[in-house]
């Protein structure tokens, strides 16, 4: 597991950014396109502002969630909003390259396994995602992977549904997807994250973060974050 550190938030964005971007053209080069997977929540956003001023081949780029919370298409609460303002609508990333998770369906179980399905038919079989971005929760959750849900307990898909989390279930990718992953990028900012993210980089603990695989992994971190609570 690779630490770096930026002095502030601005810093670890267009850090975690570069990463992307070392990855994307990896990809491309070698098979003709990229998947990398994004997560939501406010740390991710200042990165795809960085990302998003890249000079990328961003027609061979494709864009997967890592989770979304389930609510209608326009809700202020889903991040899918966000990537497209972000990413899409600058001109940058083609809407068709934006894989959305199907948080909207009737049947949510068979939307997750369609999703699924999509991203295999990218990059599989079995699913092995270019790079995924992972954030990491003050309870230590990563994804919508939070603790004592039965999620974490999936091991025979890749995209899954939680049970309820602040009052909504979300759709995410599977410890199994997380770890299958070719990279895994953690972007963690802020000092009410530093035990958590000592813990991720030690190893240790029982919190949902740890239990993704540590190979092939980069953690970026501002200073706040990555100085060790005392």
């Amino acid at each position: 597991m690779r630490l770096i550190v930026g002095e502030d938030p601005r810093s670890a964005a267009e850090l975690a950014a570069a990463e992307l971007e070392r990855v994307c053209l990896a990809a491309v080069a070698r098979r003709g396109r990229a998947l990398i997977a994004v997560s939501g929540g406010e740390t991710p956003w200042l990165m795809l502002e960085e990302f998003a001023r890249l000079e990328l081949p961003w027609d061979s780029i494709h864009v997967a969630q890592v989770d979304e919370r389930c609510v209608p298409r326009g809700d202020p609460r889903r991040n899918l909003g966000r990537i497209e303002t972000l990413l899409v609508q600058p001109g940058r990333l083609p809407a068709a390259n934006l894989l959305a998770m199907p948080v909207e369906s009737p049947d949510l179980a068979a939307a997750a396994l369609d999703y699924a399905s999509r991203l295999v038919a990218l990059a599989g079989p079995p699913l092995r995602i270019d790079m995924v971005q992972l954030g990491l929760g003050t309870d230590g959750h990563t994804a919508s992977l939070v603790p004592g849900d039965p999620v974490l307990a999936v091991d025979d898909r890749d995209v899954a549904l939680s049970g309820p989390y602040q009052g909504l279930r979300r759709m995410t990718l599977t410890l199994r997807a997380l770890s299958a992953a070719r990279e895994r990028l953690w972007l963690v900012t802020g000092a009410a994250k530093a035990q958590r993210l000592k813990e991720l980089l030690a190893g240790r603990g029982d919190a949902p973060s740890v239990r993704v695989c540590p190979q092939c992994t980069t953690v970026v971190a501002d200073r706040a974050a990555a100085t060790p609570p005392t």
